[in-house]
């Protein structure tokens, strides 16, 4: 879990969070497409260079649950996160090879005070995450509940 605990009020619009260092590794990614995702690009190395992306690359979904476990372990907070009514867009806009290092950037939109339960906010994220060259490979666009220090 989260070593830092962010409040509600601590969730200014424009904050911008950085985290995250994970490799993908073509076992891990042959492993979560067999299970999750399974087209040849994903879990067979030969068949994978002669697609599109001209190499073993990950699933966006597992891409997806990289970024959210990066989250969990450094951004959310058993004590001040309480969800999300879901997300507006993900996108995946570049192939996450074996090898790649993931990072999340976080950057906070609006954050509006909740009128019928006011121990709590909404904050709009729009997060990316990043390989280790800078490149963006996806983004997501939703909003998190967050406890307020002062209900």
């Amino acid at each position: 879990m989260s070593k830092h605990v962010y409040w509600f009020e601590d969730l200014k619009p424009g904050t911008v969070l950085e985290f995250g260092d994970v490799e993908m590794t073509a076992e891990e990614i042959i492993a979560f497409a067999r299970k999750f995702d399974p087209q040849p690009f994903h879990v067979d190395p030969e068949a994978a260079k002669h697609s599109l992306f001209g190499a073993l690359c990950a699933s966006g979904w597992h891409t997806a649950s990289v970024m959210m476990s990066l989250w969990v372990e450094n951004y959310l907070s058993p004590e001040t996160s309480l969800g999300s009514p879901g997300i507006d867009e993900l996108r995946s806009l570049r192939p996450v090879y074996p090898g790649d290092r993931l990072k999340c950037r976080i950057t906070i939109g609006e954050s509006t005070p909740s009128r019928s339960r006011p121990f709590m906010g909404g904050v709009r994220q729009n997060c990316e995450v990043l390989n280790q060259k800078g490149e963006v490979v996806m983004t997501l666009t939703g909003i998190g509940l967050f406890r307020r220090r002062e209900a």
